[in-house]
């Protein structure tokens, strides 16, 4: 195993996750990017850290991405010396958009990078598996990684993470409701029931398959293909505001739904109802509108 001397750059992408219906499946990369600088150095741990989160998040072994790294070293065969680390992030931290997908992801790609014949030693469908691992699910992970539109299950032998990619339709315009307060996906998840009845079971399985026509070939079907029976209705407790907004903009006939475990709404729509959107949360304290588009790619090392 030979460590290159040159640091690499990766550019991991945010996502969105569920989609509505598509629950713990579903997935697409987002143009707003994290930016990361790995470099092997003679010794020790370097952390700088800017942007989203940079007064908060460790600065040391415990930071998400350098434990990623850290993970990928091993499975490529070890350790380098010394470690040197700069981010820039910009996907806000706990908010629904994958900012810990990105970190997970993007350690796992810088690692790989960083040693010859990387590529090889551990493919993308390795890279997958491990950061499903480390994050614990596979719908944010696989996007960030594969970019595009993904649909990710567990293989039923070895319960590792597979993913599929599909390219989104070129129509398709997403458009994210940022809030200003935080949420956290395991409180979000622990409102979740243990079961559900078998009648919703089978319409959200109807829409999720519907789902997956209105992403990448048919956009005009997306408000019928988001409506979802399975988590969004049971976690309105923990995030009312971000689901009054969800059922405002759907009223209206926006394809609206929460993004990942929330509290972000996630909207498609035309460019000329982009300002309809903004005029519903026009004035709210909470929400801020960006206008982003399903990136292609997902997170790749460029060696500098």
């Amino acid at each position: 195993m030979t460590f290159v001397s040159s640091p690499v750059a990766v550019r991991p992408p945010a996502t969105t996750a569920n989609i509505g219906p598509g629950y713990d499946a579903l997935g697409a990369a987002l143009t707003l990017f994290d930016e990361i600088e790995l470099a092997v150095t003679g010794g020790g741990l370097e952390v700088e850290l800017t942007g989203e989160g940079a007064d908060e998040l460790p600065t040391d072994e415990r930071h998400l991405l350098v434990r990623a790294a850290r993970a990928a070293f091993d499975r490529l065969g070890g350790q380098p010396a010394g470690l040197r680390l700069r981010c820039l992030n910009r996907i806000p931290q706990a908010r629904g958009m994958g900012s810990s997908s990105a970190a997970v992801v993007g350690g796992i790609v810088a690692a790989r990078g960083l040693v010859d014949g990387g590529a090889e030693l551990m493919t993308d469908a390795d890279a997958l598996a491990l950061a499903a691992e480390i994050e614990g699910h596979p719908d944010n992970v696989a996007p960030c990684l594969l970019g595009g539109v993904t649909i990710a299950w567990a293989d039923d032998v070895t319960g590792l993470a597979r993913a599929a990619r599909m390219e989104p339709a070129a129509d398709l315009r997403p458009v994210i409701c940022v809030p200003k307060t935080r949420g956290y996906t395991a409180a979000s998840r622990g409102l979740l029931p243990a079961e559900v009845p078998h009648a919703e079971a089978a319409a959200n399985a109807g829409r999720a398959a519907l789902l997956v026509r209105a992403l990448t070939a048919q956009p005009d079907l997306l408000l019928p293909a988001t409506r979802d029976w399975l988590h969004q209705d049971y976690r309105r407790a923990s995030m009312p505001q971000s689901l009054d907004l969800v059922d405002a903009l759907r009223a209206d006939g926006v394809a609206a739904v929460v993004s990942g475990a929330g509290p972000t709404v996630l909207a498609f729509a035309p460019v000329e109802n982009v300002e309809a959107i903004a005029t519903k949360v026009a004035g709210s304290a909470t929400f801020e509108i960006v206008a982003v588009d399903v990136s292609s790619v997902g997170a790749v090392a460029i060696r500098l």
